[in-house]
């Protein structure tokens, strides 16, 4: 059976070429906006990002121990680690169609393989976590700006470290980047304390202001008039939505009664 249909009806599919290129057992690097995984017979073996630290940021920062002193279970454990979080970025939606360059391979050494099936479970799962905890994706990718505690308020110490080193410029990649952390992770840290009212949450896009009403088009003499305006009860009820109607109501009442 194909990685496509395994995903089952009604599961939502992070990258359907991903599934695909699965399904035919793969070997190449699959090219998004925001990050690169290298398949080997169709499963992943590495996966990067620039948005997250790759492994040896993760192994040597905060003061960890240089590769070459972990054992082999906890050099796996991280690397693979690693690779979650990039998959996770570079799944990202993209403005651009994603590509497929077969025969590419890592630059570095590649982990023990994961299913493409795997890797988009983890990334629905991670999507679903961060929106449970804040569901304002705005604060993703602004300055991490830190603001007073309530009184009596405390921040766990990752969040403290993290509240510490926010300077009001570094946004949570540039974060995840001078800590050595995992950048996902480093992400929810900063969506907790959002909800908190840790940090500064810029506004979320709002929708697009509607058009003005063209106004009244009169063609050439002897022509029959064109009307592009609205009917006046629609203009009107359309400005009646404002909070203040009642002298918005008495105007309509009294244009709709010499009409």
């Amino acid at each position: 059976m194909s990685a496509a249909r395994a995903a089952g009806a009604g599961t939502r599919v992070v990258s359907p070429m991903l599934l695909r290129l699965a399904g035919e057992r793969a070997t190449g690097a699959l090219l998004r906006d925001h990050g690169t995984l290298y398949l080997v017979d169709g499963r992943i073996v590495h996966a990067e990002s620039p948005v997250a630290p790759g492994p040896d940021i993760l192994l040597t920062g905060g003061g960890r121990r240089p590769r070459a002193r972990l054992g082999d279970g906890e050099l796996e454990i991280c690397l693979l680690g690693a690779l979650y979080d990039a998959a996770f970025f570079a799944l990202h939606p993209g403005s651009r169609p994603a590509r497929f360059r077969y025969g590419a391979v890592p630059r570095t050494t590649p982990v023990r393989p994961v299913s493409a099936l795997d890797v988009q479970r983890e990334t629905l799962r991670r999507r679903e976590l961060l929106d449970s905890v804040w569901p304002y994706p705005a604060v993703d990718t602004a300055p991490v700006v830190p603001r007073p505690a309530a009184p009596g308020q405390t921040a766990g110490l990752r969040q403290r470290a993290l509240l510490e080193a926010a300077d009001g410029v570094r946004t949570p990649a540039g974060l995840a980047w001078a800590l050595g952390r995992p950048a996902f992770h480093t992400l929810l840290d900063v969506r907790r304390l959002a909800a908190a009212g840790l940090v500064g949450t810029p506004p979320e896009p709002g929708p697009p202001a509607p058009a003005p009403y063209p106004l009244t088009v009169r063609e050439p003499a002897g022509e029959p008039v064109r009307e592009t305006r609205p009917a006046l009860s629609a203009w009107v009820g359309d400005i009646a939505s404002d909070p203040d109607t009642a002298l918005l109501r008495r105007l309509r009442d009294a244009l709709e009664a010499h009409l």
